[in-house]
């Protein structure tokens, strides 16, 4: 599972002009799954997620929580994010999970950042979507449940 972890003044999904998910300031994460990701890997996603602190104190640090700043979510489904650029000039995505799993899991990991007391606004999982915002800082970072748990 990849997520990319964008933070935002704000944010918002559009599907052929109307608007499906908006938020303030918050989280835009792009989230993708893999052949064999599961709920396990939902779980730490959204747990390290609830707990990263990437907004500045009042010394400019980045040190406050998503909660302490009363942020929102706004999860969109892309399954780029597994493409594979090894050979050629065109992506694979052999490596991206199938629709039918990755949708089950996409919902589950937005349920389980609910539990965590956000408000998730989502996109339209295999949509196509535009999906505008203001990043803040610039702020992006990856968070692959694979590659950090070793």
């Amino acid at each position: 599972m990849r997520v990319i972890i964008q933070k935002v003044k704000e944010a918002k999904v559009t599907i052929e002009g109307e608007v499906v998910g908006e938020i303030k300031k918050g989280y835009v994460l792009l989230v993708g799954f893999t052949h064999g990701d599961d709920h396990e890997e939902c779980d730490y996603c959204a747990r390290k997620i609830a707990k990263m602190r990437l907004f500045e104190d009042e010394d400019g640090k980045m040190n406050l929580s998503l909660d302490q700043i009363n942020g929102q979510i706004l999860s969109v489904s892309q399954f780029t994010l597994y493409a594979v650029t090894k050979k050629g000039n065109r992506p694979g995505f052999t490596e991206a999970c199938d629709p039918e799993i990755a949708n089950e899991l996409y919902e589950y990991f937005n349920d389980q950042l609910r539990s965590y007391g956000y408000e998730v606004q989502i996109g339209n999982f295999g949509s196509h979507m535009n999906v505008s915002l203001q990043n803040d800082g610039p702020v992006t970072i990856i968070l692959d449940s694979i590659a950090n748990r070793q």
